[in-house]
Formats: structure tokens, C-alpha cells, sequence
């Protein structure tokens, strides 16, 4: 296998990577700049936040358990914060495969940590897993738990960002 070739292409996708880098906020010294993480966490917390809410709304409609609606939340927070990612990509051109990677690798750590921090809130909240989509407590709880996992969540993305990984992944594409 010739790596020779493979290490030229990627040494110039590195290179362009970092200068289109640099337009996104990327500060010198591999660093990332907070306004990008910002960025990076809002457009990930927009996909959680409604999937979470279908899914908390379709679980109480159908009057599931606790359990059952917030796996069907959890879930769908997955499902709409990758495709918000995978739209995106796909627009860019990249096939579905490819596009599908890219919004694997930009998406999965950011998803999940505001996902445990989110629905730990949610739970710990008392009388928040059984209040009702009308209870002013159900919404409160779940408005400050995604509060809190921005305020988390940001500084994962800004590290990770900061080393090419995460969100990073994306930028390649807009």
C-alpha cells in the first residue's frame, strides 16, 4: 500500500483545513475561540432540544412510563441533532455515507454530554419525570436542564474543536 500518496493528500487537506479553520474563529495556537463553541453547542442544542421535546410529548400523549419517554427522547435528540449535521453536509455534496461519518464524528460527544447533563437534570428535579407537558415545573425543568447543558457542554466542544475533532470535523463543508 503506498501511504506516500495518502499522507501527501491529507498533509494538503490539513493545511487548507487549518486556513478555512482560521475563518471560523479558530484562534493561533490550535486553539478555538468561545464564540465558535458557542456556535457549535447551539447548533447541536437546537437538533437535542427537538427531538427531546417530540419525544417527551409523544411518550405523555401516548401515556407511556418515565423510562419508555425518555429513551423515545433521547432517541430523537440523537436523530435531530445528527440530521441537522447531516443535512447540512449532504448540501455540500458529500454522499450519504460520507455525510453520515462526518455527522457521527462532529455530533456524538457533544449529543451526549448535553443529553446526560440535560435528562440528569430532569430527573433530579423533584416531581419533574411526573409532571405534565402542561405543569409549568415540566418546562422549567427541562428549559434549565438544556440551559446548563449549553453552559457543559460548550467548553467539551471548544476542546475538542480546539484539536480538529467534533464540530471541527464539519467545517471542511460550509
Amino acid at each position: 500500500m503506498d501511504h506516500t500518496a495518502h499522507h501527501t493528500e491529507t498533509s494538503a487537506h490539513d493545511h487548507a483545513g487549518h486556513a478555512h479553520h482560521a475563518d471560523h474563529g479558530h484562534a493561533h495556537g490550535g486553539g478555538t475561540t468561545w464564540a465558535t463553541a458557542a456556535k457549535a453547542t447551539l447548533h447541536c442544542l437546537t437538533g437535542c432540544a427537538i427531538g427531546e421535546i417530540l419525544g417527551m410529548v409523544i411518550g405523555t400523549a401516548l401515556l407511556w412510563g418515565n423510562v419508555a419517554t425518555m429513551v423515545l427522547a433521547i432517541s430523537l435528540a440523537f436523530v435531530f441533532g445528527y440530521s441537522f449535521t447531516l443535512f447540512a453536509v449532504r448540501r455540500a455534496g458529500l454522499d450519504f455515507k460520507s455525510a453520515l461519518k462526518v455527522a457521527l464524528a462532529a455530533d456524538t460527544v457533544s449529543i451526549a454530554v448535553m443529553e446526560i447533563v440535560d435528562n440528569g437534570i430532569i430527573a433530579l428535579t423533584p416531581g419533574a419525570m411526573d409532571a405534565h407537558l402542561s405543569d409549568a415545573l415540566f418546562w422549567t425543568a427541562l428549559l434549565g436542564g438544556f440551559a446548563v447543558a449549553f453552559v457543559i457542554t460548550t467548553p467539551v466542544n471548544k476542546w475538542m474543536i480546539g484539536r480538529g475533532k467534533g464540530h471541527a470535523v464539519v467545517h471542511a463543508y460550509h
